[in-house]
C-alpha cells in the first residue's frame, strides 16, 4: 500500500494508472475508519484493479458550533486497516494542500439539500461538495462507492455525477450495523454506557415505521408520528427529525406511492446520530438504490 499525501504526487499517480487502463475504485472517507468503511473498501476491491481511499476531515462541512475539533481522529490505526483491507493508495493530503488559498469558486448545492440533514446544518452539502469535485479531479475514479448510512449524501453525491457529467459510476453500499441493530458510526464513541443501550431503539423505530407501510399505512405523517412516539417512548433521546420523503430526489410526499426514504436523526449527549430505510411502496427494502 502507498501512502500519498501531496496533490501533486496523487494525480502524477494516477495518470499513470489510466495509462496502464486501470480501472480505479474511490472510497472518500474522513478516516476513524470502522466496519462501514471497510465494506466500502471491500465492495470496490472485489470490482476494480486500483482501490484509492482518501482520509481529510473536511473543514468546509462543519458548522460553526459542529464537531470539526473533536472529531474522532487515529491516524496510525486508519492507516493499519487500509493495509488490512488491501488498499492499494491511501490519501492523505493536509488542509494546506487540499485549500492553500481562499477559494475564488464557491461550489453550492439547491436541490435534495435543505431537508433532513441540510435543514439543520446551512452550507453543509455545499462543503461536502467542493471537496468531493477536488477529490474526484484528483483521483478520477471510474466507479465511487458511499455507503447509505447517510442516504442524503449518496442523493447529493447522485446528483453532482449527473449534473457535471463526471464519467464516475456511483456505486450505494448498504449500511452495516452491530449486532442490535445500530448503524456503524465514527460517532458511536460518544455514547456514554446507557446510551450505547438506548441507541438500537432508532433502527427499531425505522422497522416499526416499515412495518406500518407493509402494514397497509400508505399517509407519511401517521407514519413519522408513530415513529417519533416510539422513539421517544424508548429512549431519552432528543428527536431533530423524523421524515418520509421520495428518493433519491428528496421531495415531499402526500402518499407512499412509490420509493421513499424513511429517515431520522436523533441527539444524545454528545451525539447526534442518523439512520434511515429506502423502501418502495410495499413498504419492502429497495434493491435499486438510484
Amino acid at each position: 500500500m502507498y501512502i500519498v499525501k501531496s496533490v501533486e504526487e496523487m494525480q502524477a499517480y494516477v495518470k499513470q494508472l489510466k495509462a496502464e487502463g486501470k480501472s480505479i475504485a474511490f472510497v472518500p472517507t474522513m478516516g476513524y475508519l470502522h466496519e462501514g468503511h471497510v465494506r466500502l473498501i471491500s465492495e470496490a476491491r472485489n470490482n476494480n484493479d486500483i482501490v484509492i481511499t482518501s482520509i481529510f476531515v473536511n473543514p468546509l462541512q462543519f458548522g460553526p458550533n459542529e464537531d470539526f475539533d473533536r472529531y474522532p481522529r487515529d491516524e496510525a490505526r486508519d492507516i493499519d486497516i487500509a493495509k488490512e483491507n488491501h488498499v492499494d493508495i491511501l490519501f492523505m493530503p493536509d488542509k494546506s494542500d487540499m485549500y492553500p488559498s481562499d477559494q475564488g469558486i464557491h461550489m453550492d448545492v439547491t436541490q435534495r439539500c435543505n431537508v433532513l440533514c441540510g435543514k439543520s446544518r446551512t452550507g453543509h452539502f455545499s462543503g461536502v461538495v467542493t471537496v468531493l469535485v477536488k477529490l474526484f479531479n484528483i483521483t478520477l475514479p471510474d466507479y465511487v462507492y458511499f455507503g447509505m448510512k447517510d442516504a442524503q449524501q449518496v442523493a447529493v453525491v447522485d446528483l453532482l455525477i449527473r449534473d457535471l457529467n463526471y464519467p464516475i459510476t456511483l456505486i450505494p453500499v448498504a449500511t452495516v450495523r452491530e449486532n442490535d441493530g445500530l448503524a456503524k458510526s465514527s460517532r458511536n464513541v460518544y455514547l456514554n454506557e446507557e446510551e450505547r443501550q438506548l441507541a438500537p431503539y432508532i433502527y427499531k423505530g425505522l422497522k416499526y415505521g416499515q412495518k406500518l407501510v407493509v402494514d397497509g399505512e400508505k399517509n407519511p405523517a401517521n407514519i413519522v408520528k408513530e415513529v417519533k412516539n416510539y422513539v421517544s417512548n424508548q429512549t431519552h433521546a432528543k428527536i431533530d427529525y423524523v421524515e418520509v420523503l421520495n428518493y433519491p430526489n428528496l421531495t415531499p410526499v402526500k402518499q407512499i406511492n412509490n420509493q421513499v426514504i424513511l429517515a431520522i436523526a436523533v441527539y444524545f449527549e454528545k451525539a447526534r446520530l442518523i439512520d434511515n430505510l429506502v423502501i418502495n411502496e410495499d413498504g419492502l427494502l429497495s434493491e435499486s438504490i438510484l
